[in-house]
């Protein structure tokens, strides 16, 4: 993979459930990696088990999860981008496109992660991941990066085919996990009654054991009025 890697995601824990693996083993070989995360996710509903946070405190305390993930991760630069979490799907797209084009010129990414549209389950994971491609689309083609997206809804295979992009992250799955960890708000009842040494622990928790994107063309996609 390239040296130079821009995740565009909306939500703390996002990267380290989606691309924890891949940032990972980038890092290890000595890439550089920026998270542009979009909001702090102050709309979860999970407050950790036992609960200790509340709405109030959320905020707060997912933002500090999100700081010591990418800490575990290696990520070498974090940037927050203040948008408003579940509302997303309302925003400007075009206003969106140049606040990422923005970063985009900054950062000068050889490659982005993001959500694929359509596919990726959540609103907001399919706006920022539509105006992440719509600032693609503004740059001249010479100069663009590669976009992988990530695609996870219910059937999407039959749709898009299968990824083209499958990284096996079992040797990174210990920094993987630390990263989930630090995200202990949103994980900690899920984590703790998955087994991962399970036979099936593929077919159960696939992202796990590999992560997979899609290589998209941008161009491909009428991104104005979705």
């Amino acid at each position: 993979m390239s040296k130079k890697l821009l995740v565009v995601f909306p939500h703390p824990d996002d990267e380290s459930y989606g691309c924890g693996g891949i940032i990972a083993k980038h890092v290890q070989e000595g890439g550089h990696v920026t998270y542009a995360c979009g909001t702090l996710g102050q709309m979860g509903r999970n407050m950790g088990a036992p609960i200790f946070a509340n709405r109030e405190t959320l905020p707060l305390i997912r933002e500090k999860e999100l700081e010591d993930a990418c800490k575990a991760l290696g990520v070498s630069r974090l940037r927050k981008l203040g948008l408003h979490d579940k509302m997303i799907e309302f925003e400007d797209r075009e206003e969106l496109a140049a606040m990422l084009m923005k970063v985009i010129k900054e950062e000068k990414p050889d490659t982005i992660l993001t959500h694929y549209p359509g596919y990726a389950v959540h609103p907001d994971h399919n706006s920022l991941g539509a105006a992440t491609m719509r600032a693609v689309q503004h740059m001249p083609k010479e100069d663009r990066p590669v976009v992988l997206a990530h695609a996870f809804s219910k059937n999407h295979e039959r749709y898009i085919g299968e990824a083209d992009v499958v990284i096996h992250i079992k040797e990174y799955l210990e920094t993987k996990l630390e990263a989930l960890r630090a995200h202990r708000s949103q994980t900690e009842s899920a984590l703790k009654d998955m087994d991962l040494g399970a036979a099936d622990v593929k077919e159960q928790y696939s992202f796990f054991v590999e992560e997979r994107f899609w290589t998209v063309d941008v161009d491909q996609f009428d991104l104005i009025d979705r």
